[in-house]
């Protein structure tokens, strides 16, 4: 049955809202995935705080020049347009999408949005391949922490070397 006109309204104001809250958003096309799976995909990604809805194209585009973000991409999608929203955090969906993508093959990367950029199919891709924020913090401390810990290393091998060099001189010296 058709959406009547009020009901389209309706969606175009919930797209709008989310475009101007969004931290990021991931178009996907989810054709041939049955009922179960779909409830799956949703429950997967409303477990993470992403939210997620099946959208016309033209709603899309609408919504994105009421947000005042680039349309023009969305119009080269096929089929059915799916859009997951990041609010939280910029990685979340990607990274949901993905990893539902490669036990589900009919899900599959159109594009999506982060800070206002436009990002392509293979963009988003490897955009949810990337490392998230806690990983990349801990590399980061890693990097940080490795020199501090070698010149640590260093000066304990110093005083080492003059505690060895004073047992030395004790060991030849009579008492």
């Amino acid at each position: 049955m058709p959406k009547t006109r009020s009901q389209k309204a309706e969606s175009l104001k919930s797209l709008e809202a989310n475009f101007k809250d969004m931290k990021s958003v991931i178009f996907v096309r989810q054709d041939g995935l049955n009922a179960v799976d779909t409830m799956g995909l949703r429950r997967t990604l409303r477990e993470a705080g992403v939210g997620f809805v099946v959208v016309k194209k033209t709603l899309v585009q609408k919504a994105l020049k009421s947000a005042g973000l680039s349309a023009d991409e969305v119009g080269t999608f096929a089929g059915t347009v799916s859009a997951a929203f990041g609010m939280t955090d910029e990685l979340t969906p990607a990274k949901v999408l993905n990893e539902f993508a490669k036990t589900h093959e009919s899900v599959r990367f159109l594009g999506g949005i982060v800070s206002g950029a436009f990002m392509n199919a293979e963009q988003a891709l490897a955009f949810a391949k990337l490392p998230g924020k806690k990983e990349l913090m801990a590399m980061f401390v890693s990097v940080v922490s490795s020199p501090l810990r070698g010149f640590v290393g260093v000066l304990q091998g110093n005083l080492r070397g003059l505690v060895y060099a004073l047992k030395a001189i004790q060991e030849k010296k009579p008492v």
